[in-house]
C-alpha cells in the first residue's frame, strides 16, 4: 500500500556524528545517517522530503549542507539561524536547497522568539522561505496575531496539544501548514483530528516520518502513514502525502 503513493517526507532528521552536536537538556541523539534514513524508507516511493534541523544541531550547517549534497536536489532543508545571519548567507543556503526557518518553542536551541517577526519578513523578502515552529498549540495564543501576517507558517506535530487544537484549526483556516508527524507525541485522538484539519483548509496538512522519533514515547510505525488513508480517503491522502508539501518547499528538481 505504502508504495500506491509518492511521499513527500515533510519531517525527518540526520543525525551525523562527524558534525557539531549540542546536548539539548542532558539529551544526546543516536546517530541516524543518510545511509539510514534511505534504508529505512525502501518500503516507499520516496519523491524527497525536508531534513529539519533538531535543538541538539543549534546553528550549524555543516551536517544539513552534507545531506543535502548527499540526498539530492528532491530534499530540501529547514534549518535553524540566528538574527544576525546576512543575507548573503541566506542565498547561499537557498541555493543548496534550504526553504526554512525554523523557531523551536519546545525544545530550544533555535533563536528566540521575539525575533520570530522581523527574521521571518526578511528570510520571505530575501529568498522566498516560510518559517516551522515546534511549539505547543497551547502556546501560541499570544502569537496568533502575528502568525497570520507573517508571508508563510508551518506547525509541527499537529500542536501536540489538545489544550491549543481549536487555536490550530482556526490557524490552518487561515493559511497556516500543519504538519501530520510524530503521532506519539500528542495527547489527542489522531484521525479526529485529521479530518478537523482537513476540513478546515485540505491545502494544510503535510505527512513525515519525523525519523529517527528522537525523545518520542514510540518510533514512527506504517501504522501511521496507513493513518492518513484510512481517516482521509484516497484522494485527500495524496494531497497529505506530496502535493501540499511540494508546493510549500519548491525542491529543486520541481
Amino acid at each position: 500500500m505504502q508504495k500506491d503513493y509518492q511521499l513527500f517526507d515533510s519531517h525527518l532528521h540526520i543525525i551525523d556524528k562527524r558534525y557539531p552536536l549540542v546536548p539539548n537538556n542532558g539529551y544526546m541523539p543516536e546517530s541516524f545517517t543518510n545511509t539510514d534514513y534511505l534504508s529505512r524508507m525502501l518500503p516507499y516511493n520516496l519523491c524527497g522530503g525536508a531534513i529539519v534541523s533538531g535543538s541538539f544541531q543549534a546553528f550549524d550547517q555543516t551536517y544539513l549542507i552534507e545531506a543535502l549534497k548527499n540526498l539530492g536536489p528532491s530534499f530540501v532543508g529547514v534549518t535553524q539561524l540566528p538574527n544576525t545571519v546576512s543575507n548573503g548567507e541566506i542565498l547561499q543556503l537557498d541555493d543548496i536547497g534550504v526553504r526554512a526557518i525554523r523557531f523551536n518553542l519546545k525544545r530550544g536551541g533555535s533563536e528566540e522568539i521575539r525575533h520570530l517577526s522581523s527574521l521571518a519578513s526578511r528570510i520571505n523578502e530575501v529568498a522566498g522561505w516560510h518559517v516551522e515552529l515546534y511549539a505547543d498549540s497551547a502556546m501560541l495564543a499570544d502569537l496568533f496575531g502575528v502568525l497570520i501576517k507573517l508571508p508563510a507558517v508551518s506547525i509541527d506535530h499537529l500542536g501536540l496539544s489538545k489544550a491549543g487544537f481549536k487555536l490550530l484549526v482556526q490557524l490552518a483556516e487561515k493559511g497556516v501548514k500543519v504538519k501530520a508527524t510524530g503521532f506519539s507525541r500528542v495527547d489527542f485522538p489522531i484521525a479526529n483530528a485529521l479530518k478537523d484539519l482537513y476540513s478546515a483548509n485540505p491545502g494544510s496538512l503535510m505527512f513525515g516520518t519525523d525519523l529517527p522519533s528522537t525523545r518520542a514515547p514510540r518510533e514512527y510505525t506504517h501504522e501511521d502513514f496507513m493513518l492518513i488513508i484510512e481517516a482521509l480517503g484516497s484522494k485527500a491522502a495524496e494531497n497529505v502525502f506530496n502535493k501540499n508539501a511540494l508546493n510549500l518547499y519548491k525542491p529543486r528538481n520541481s
